[in-house]
């Protein structure tokens, strides 16, 4: 079996101490266990299937939690429809431990445990950024929270060893801790992560009745668009309803910027129309200049898409080649061409590199298909 937490993870010491236990044993709470396991924490797992444990226990995410267990931390990873539930269980069961939830939705567990009259001393709700498209423990990775944001929600009541503990968890899995009131928090999510699953959706929804032919011309632009379009119903219907205020307020907006548009198209040709359809792309492009780039870093690269012949290690020989001429790859994107032998590898690297990798490459061979300068 192979291991899934990169060499770096496994070299370094944990900042955690004690016995971790994680309540949830799928994508994420798995992907927490395999990250502190390498690091030599004491992961006790435990989850209501029994079919979903023994997968995480065998693939590695930790141990089987036990009876006589005193973990120094608990994280809560369920649906958000029992989060708060599960909140409780643990803070009544282990009253010495710190409590922590990586719910998608923070204010709905919150404001339910309030009114329940428990005491959240020891709670701190946070949210890693972090995911795949599948799910499960046979999904479950190490590195998938390396340079994403960890929302940490304190409020005035928490102990700073209580904070410090969770953020410790954040820092030991390679995330950085962002300190944000739950509030804040939904409403950031509902625009950067809930509203863009239902476009995405959406989008997609409209490609069920249409033609093949119409289908088969579909590229990069509309799978990157839809990608997330696979995403699990059961879990969005209760990610969605939990955060529906804030989700509904980013959808009015947008549905007004729809109509907007489409009525400027309506009649192309009527004065003003073609300024509001290239306002709505210039906004769209300063909108995405201010997204955050690898690492959380505002530092734009440029792309360079390379033919790549559709057989065994051509993609392994252009990453070795572009290795020897010292280019660091930011980012990939592959895109299949249909109906032809070749791919079009879309590579990312800094705007210093263009010209050694474009140049380097095609003494090599490659054959270059554009550059952004292009």
């Amino acid at each position: 079996m192979t291991d899934p937490t990169p060499p770096s993870a496994r070299a370094r010491a944990p900042r955690v101490h004690g016995t971790v236990r994680v309540v949830g044993a799928g994508l994420l709470g798995a992907s927490i266990g395999h990250a502190l396991s390498a690091l030599g924490v004491d992961v006790a797992l435990d989850d209501t299937s029994p079919a979903q444990l023994r997968l995480a226990v065998d693939y590695g995410a930790g141990r089987r939690a036990a009876a006589d267990d005193d973990p120094t931390l608990i994280v809560v990873a369920v649906p958000p429809d029992v989060t708060a539930d599960v909140i409780e269980r643990e803070l009544t069961r282990f009253p010495r431990a710190v409590v922590t939830d990586v719910a998608s939705v923070k204010l709905e567990p919150l404001h339910i445990l309030r009114d329940r009259g428990v005491d959240l001393t020891h709670y701190i709700g946070s949210h890693p950024l972090a995911g795949r498209e599948r799910g499960g423990a046979i999904a479950a990775r190490a590195d998938i929270f390396i340079g994403r944001p960890w929302v940490v929600c304190r409020d005035g009541e928490t102990p700073a060893s209580d904070l410090a503990l969770v953020e410790a968890l954040a820092l030991d899995l390679g995330a950085m801790p962002i300190e944000m009131s739950p509030e804040d928090h939904d409403r950031s999510v509902a625009l950067v992560s809930h509203v863009p699953q239902l476009v995405a959706s959406l989008l997609a929804g409209r490609f069920v009745d249409a033609p093949e032919g119409s289908l088969g011309l579909a590229g990069q632009g509309v799978r990157d668009t839809t990608r997330i379009a696979a995403s699990a119903p059961e879990l969005w219907v209760q990610i969605l309803g939990a955060n529906a205020t804030p989700v509904v307020d980013v959808l009015d907006a947008l549905a007004a910027d729809l109509r907007d548009v489409a009525d400027a198209l309506r009649s192309p040709d009527a004065p003003g129309a073609r300024r509001a359809v290239a306002d709505t792309i210039r906004r769209g492009n300063e909108g995405v200049e201010r997204l955050p780039g690898k690492h959380g870093q505002n530092r734009r690269f440029e792309q360079v898409v390379v033919m790549v012949d559709d057989t065994p290690g051509q993609l392994g020989r252009l990453f070795g080649e572009l290795g020897e001429l010292d280019v660091n790859v930011e980012d990939l994107r592959l895109e299949h061409s249909p109906g032809a032998q070749f791919g079009l590898a879309e590579i990312s690297v800094v705007p210093g590199a263009v010209r050694r990798a474009v140049e380097g490459l095609e003494s090599r061979g490659w054959k270059i298909a554009s550059t952004t300068n292009d």
